[in-house]
């Protein structure tokens, strides 16, 4: 099997570049070489909707743009890099160059991501894939197995969030371009750290998306909150289909990604017989097995519409696993009591505990929020489908000043929730900079250059948080401060509170990676028990003889509960409670030794217990017990 190829953009070849263009609104294309100051123009051949030829004499770092039908200058859309910006030509770039240091490199198994999230252009003050480097042994001290990068494709200007990308195959020039994001990927995998990228196919951003001229990327029969949908499956789609697809498996290829998040997949209509997930996934699935890596597709959804992560044979897309966002709002609404916007559906006890035992929290209820029933049930689907967070770029960046938890919720209570997310029975995310409790807000921000589109911008944000019932004053998404405002500091988990959160953060990653019952649950091996009165939730993972038992408790005042189960000897593993974690003072015992009626045990304030089973207790009772620590 030869390798796959990206077939359409600038290839370089034997003493030329070839040049392929899908362009079926066009009668004529022509390259148009930038060279020295000079341009000289190449016509390309009809083949089918395509166009194509070499032209001898050009060859990596030349610059070109297409001509269409001798009038229209435009970019390249599947142009590997934008030197210039969006408005600017596109570059020739030899995909196949760089020197590559990763080639014992297999990837992280699905259950084994503790992945965290990060900006590149805030995640340090150079705002570049190469300061990212620079910080990769921090993240390795913190113990996560996985980069996930917000979108880098180019972008407009050189501060974004990145969701208005309108290159889909060019790493941005302001973060390093495309030896910048290789040089990343190749330090990552010598770190053991995999990378998934952030990817956006539900739409291209308004300034710089020239798609339009060539052919019908998008279609008018259904709409995004971010412009005109994706043409999954109109007339001319096929293209479509091919360029997307096209795009995945490039950055798999050329740069060695190890996961595709897929951003907000309910902006993606498809109504066709074969879902675009599914051909994205099937097409990673076999570049994947041929390369000899673990690579995963990712959804990002709000549908809760199993079908994203159910297998092919039981009629879903095959996506390997999702975001979770009931278990964020089930687990935030508890600890902030907000009840704003989509908030109004949560706050529940119940909520929390259901999303601890199948995921979905709407599996078919009735959303106040959306004024209808919504999702689907989830509890048959492995837990490792789930990806679920307390904190990410959305649910920060999208509160009017972009306020973290740290601004509004005690240490104690950002460690319940750390313990929360880790320790579920589901795969971890953390957001960049929670580990120590930055307090930077992360708020929207842009550098478009269209004065109409930043007024637009700034209006449509405006009225976006007044609809939600919140009334702050929204920072201004074009002003450069309010980019600035949201660079990290991880030197603050040097001292003062921020020190025994970043320790505690390294202590819960720690056991996550280090307890087997961890790595793989099955669903039959988790029981999950609501203690309402009390509000403590009770999560215990049985595999074979080895057990844990996982408490949250969620009160403001300590309490003393009946575990719901009966007798076993079992020893603390941790407690957030403990000082040395900043914590007022564990009343958990160490030990724990029940009878039939069950153990009684108390439980500090907005604290996280963890307990193993004792393997010598195990054997004076007749049997042997796995060690938890093998």
């Amino acid at each position: 099997m030869t390798p796959w190829c990206l077939d359409i953009g600038a290839t370089p070849v034997t003493g030329g570049v070839h040049f392929r263009v899908w362009s079926p609104l066009a009668d004529s294309v022509e390259v148009i070489r930038c060279a020295r100051g000079e341009e000289a123009s190449c016509p390309l051949s009809r083949v089918g909707e395509y166009f194509q030829g070499t032209i001898p004499g050009m060859g990596p770092g030349d610059c070109y743009w297409y001509l269409l039908d001798g009038t229209l200058r435009r970019p390249d859309p599947a142009s590997r890099c934008q030197p210039g910006g969006v408005h600017g030509p596109s570059q020739v770039v030899a995909p196949d160059s760089f020197a590559w240091a990763d080639g014992q490199w297999r990837g992280v198994v699905l259950e084994e991501l503790i992945t965290y999230e990060l900006h590149v252009g805030t995640f340090t003050p150079e705002g570049t894939f190469g300061a990212a480097v620079e910080r990769l042994d921090y993240l390795q001290e913190l113990g996560i197995t996985a980069l996930e990068l917000m979108p880098v494709a180019e972008f407009p200007g050189s501060r974004n969030w990145g969701y208005d990308g309108v290159f889909p195959f060019a790493p941005h020039h302001a973060y390093g371009g495309p030896d910048g994001l290789k040089s990343l990927v190749d330090a990552c995998h010598r770190r053991g750290l995999a990378v998934i990228l952030d990817v956006v196919y539900n739409h291209l951003g308004p300034e710089g998306n020239y798609l339009h001229a060539f052919a019908p990327y998008f279609t008018d029969h259904y709409r995004t909150p971010w412009g005109d949908a994706v043409n999954f499956d109109g007339p001319g789609s096929d293209g479509v289909r091919h360029y997307v697809i096209g795009n995945a498996l490039h950055w798999i290829s050329e740069y060695h990604l190890d996961g595709l998040r897929l951003d907000a997949i309910h902006g993606i209509y498809d109504f066709s017989a074969g879902h675009i997930l599914r051909d994205i996934t099937r097409a990673v699935d076999s570049l994947a097995r041929h390369l000899g890596r673990t690579v995963h597709v990712i959804a990002e959804s709000d549908l809760n519409d199993v079908r994203t992560i159910a297998p092919p044979e039981s009629g879903g897309h095959g996506v390997h696993t999702q975001w979770c966002d009931d278990f964020h709002h089930s687990l935030v609404t508890l600890l902030t009591g907000e009840r704003n916007g989509y908030y109004a559906d949560f706050g529940l006890f119940s909520h929390l505990e259901k999303a601890f035992r199948e995921g979905f929290v709407y599996s078919g209820e009735y959303s106040r929020h959306r004024r209808r029933r919504h999702g689907s049930p989830s509890g048959d689907q492995p837990p490792r489908r789930m990806v679920v967070f307390s904190q990410n770029h959305d649910q920060i960046g999208n509160r009017a000043l972009g306020d973290r938890p740290s601004t509004r919720l005690s240490p104690e209570q950002l460690k319940l929730a750390a313990g929360a997310v880790i320790l579920s029975p589901y795969l971890p995310l953390i957001f960049m900079g929670e580990e120590y409790g930055e307090t930077a807000p992360f708020p929207y921000f842009t550098s478009h250059g269209d004065p109409a589109l930043v007024e637009a911008v700034r209006r449509g944000r405006r009225e976006e948080f007044a609809a939600f019932g919140w009334e702050a004053e929204v920072p201004d998404p074009q002003d450069e401060a309010t980019f600035r405002s949201a660079l990290i500091d991880p030197e603050l988990r040097s001292g003062g509170w921020h020190q025994q959160v970043f320790s505690f953060y390294r202590e819960v990653i720690r056991l996550r990676r280090q307890l087997p019952s961890f790595r793989r649950p099955e669903r039959e091996e988790i029981q999950v028990t609501g203690l309402e009165a009390d509000r403590v939730v009770v999560v215990r993972l049985c595999r074979g003889q080895a057990e844990l038992v996982v408490l949250f408790a969620l009160a403001e005042t300590s309490c003393r509960v009946r575990l719901p189960f009966r007798h076993g000897r079992y020893r603390k593993l941790l407690d957030s409670a403990e000082p040395r974690w900043g914590g007022p003072g564990a009343l958990a015992p160490e030990a724990l030794d029940g009878g039939d009626e069950g153990i009684g045990i108390t439980l500090a304030p907005f604290s996280v217990v963890l307990y193993g089973r004792d393997r010598d207790d195990r054997r004076r009772n007749g049997g042997p017990m796995p060690t938890e620590e093998g």
